[in-house]
């Protein structure tokens, strides 16, 4: 634990501030490096343990599909689609059963399409040898995906899928005539100041500093930290530090972002797994003492995030898992202990 940096950044909220869970993250060998930002009314706290910085960068993956849904929106706010609106209005052809699909399905996960992603050496959460510097067009991940039948009609069930965000993110460009990485730069990332927040395309790297993200690999650990990341495009391309996510979703929550009637369906939650409901592009979590937080979480091989707020208070948490670990317990009791 960095203990200059906690004293120096210590405020209010370090009375309720879990610096014990967070080193225990390490300290129980479920991550090689974790990092937590915590902001208030009253001020920020950030502090990291093992190889983390509390500063550092990594990346967020699928919380990439809150940036791409609040984008979505704005262009339902502007009235150049429709929530409800089925997919061929807008990206005729391009999707199976696209005429019976809607944008909010795809937002939602209720479309039912497959997740490409669940195909071998077409998933950034496992090791893919050299192939993790390959490149990838979105249209090559849809064909993935469309060669396989859906889990189930639409709207007729809840299923996480990656490629319902490629779709996002190629309506977005059909929409504007821009690239999904412009819009969001313009919108959200310009005008909040999220200078620490990018879309890395082929880059393959990290931006300093950063801990290191690690797999195994035929009984060994091995550093997964480079790879191309257009694998994941709209579904979890992004880099960001954890006062830049903090900052986004503290504006996004707060109607600085989008129109209350959009925020307003951005949170119109169904039932999906145990652990949380899923609006288009959020997803709300229950604790064991009864508190809900909303947010988005990520995993790409080596990195894992949380970014997990409500009224009160935004905190976003990274950490760099180390295999054949279960930190479930270290992460329920952090966010109670923050939360609850």
């Amino acid at each position: 634990m960095n203990a200059f940096v906690a004293a120096l950044t210590a405020v209010a909220v370090g009375t309720c501030f879990p610096s014990d869970q967070l080193d225990s993250l390490v300290t129980s060998g479920s991550a090689s490096a974790a990092l937590l930002t915590v902001d208030t009314s009253d001020g920020s706290r950030s502090d990291a343990a093992g190889a983390a910085q509390p500063s550092g960068y990594f990346r967020i993956g699928s919380v990439t599909k809150t940036f791409v849904a609040t984008v979505v929106l704005q262009l339902v706010d502007e009235g150049k689609v429709e929530l409800d609106a089925p997919l061929d209005r807008y990206l005729p052809g391009l999707v199976p059963n696209g005429q019976n699909i809607t944008v909010r399905q795809v937002l939602n996960h209720r479309s039912g399409i497959y997740d490409y992603a669940h195909d071998a050496g077409f998933s950034t959460n496992r090791w893919r040898g050299t192939e993790r510097f390959r490149h990838f067009e979105p249209e090559e991940l849809l064909s993935v995906a469309f060669g396989h039948q859906p889990y189930f009609g639409p709207d007729e069930g809840w299923h996480y899928s990656n490629t319902n965000y490629i779709i996002a993110g190629l309506l977005i460009e059909r929409l504007t005539g821009r690239s999904y990485g412009t819009e969001i730069t313009n919108r959200i990332l310009k005008p909040l100041r999220l200078a620490d927040t990018s879309l890395p395309g082929d880059r393959p790297g990290l931006p300093r500093p950063h801990a290191r993200g690690y797999t195994e690999v035929d009984g060994r650990l091995v550093d997964a930290t480079m790879m191309n990341p257009s694998l994941d495009w709209a579904a979890g391309e992004m880099i960001s530090t954890a006062q830049d996510v903090n900052t986004f979703f503290e504006a996004l929550l707060g109607g600085r972002l989008l129109t209350a009637e959009s925020l307003t369906q951005m949170r119109d939650y169904r039932a999906a797994t145990p652990l949380f409901d899923y609006g288009p592009g959020l997803q709300r979590f229950h604790l064991p003492c009864g508190q809900t937080i909303e947010g988005h979480s990520g995993q790409l091989i080596g990195y894992t995030t949380y970014s997990l707020h409500n009224t009160t208070k935004q905190a976003t948490l990274s950490y760099n898992p180390l295999p054949n670990t279960d930190p479930a317990t270290t992460l329920i009791s952090l966010f109670s202990h923050l939360y609850c």
